[in-house]
């Protein structure tokens, strides 16, 4: 097997249904797999002192994410027995009720496709150099917390 390359994960704003819905389909005629782990972040309209967050603006040091996401993505595949992994995380301002990260994860059976999606998003969230602006009515803004 070819060793795996750093992939491009962002998409500038937010993610669309249509994107979802074409990944997904693309998978149909890999016969081989038998379940199939989705996880989609959206932007929550959180109430928070300030006022309600009515966007998210996400940055990134993205090679260094890139480079992140790689190693993540080597330890998956040697853990679980996956047939494809995709991740997509959003930069740029994303509003609420939008998509801002997709993972997608292929197994010959459910169990491994739905452990390894878990644990990506788990260490997506702890591990990868992106961070979160809200952005609240009136110009104010404060930086996310990953919870």
């Amino acid at each position: 097997m070819s060793e795996r390359k750093p992939k491009n994960i962002f998409t500038a704003g937010a993610i669309s249904a249509y994107f979802i819905a074409e990944s997904i389909q693309k998978h149909s005629t890999q016969t081989a797999i038998g379940g199939h782990s989705i996880f989609l972040g959206q932007v929550r309209a959180d109430e928070t002192e300030h006022g309600i967050v009515s966007a998210i603006e996400y940055t990134a040091f993205e090679d260094m994410a890139m480079e992140k996401m790689h190693e993540i993505r080597e330890d998956i595949f040697s853990k679980y027995p996956l047939t494809c992994m995709h991740v997509h995380h959003s930069l740029g301002t994303v509003t609420s009720g939008e998509i801002c990260l997709f993972v997608f994860t292929s197994s010959a059976h459910r169990k491994g496709a739905i452990e390894a999606c878990n644990e990506t998003v788990e260490r997506l969230k702890a591990e990868l150099p992106v961070w979160g602006k809200e952005i609240i009515a009136g110009d104010v803004h404060q930086w996310k917390v990953n919870k």
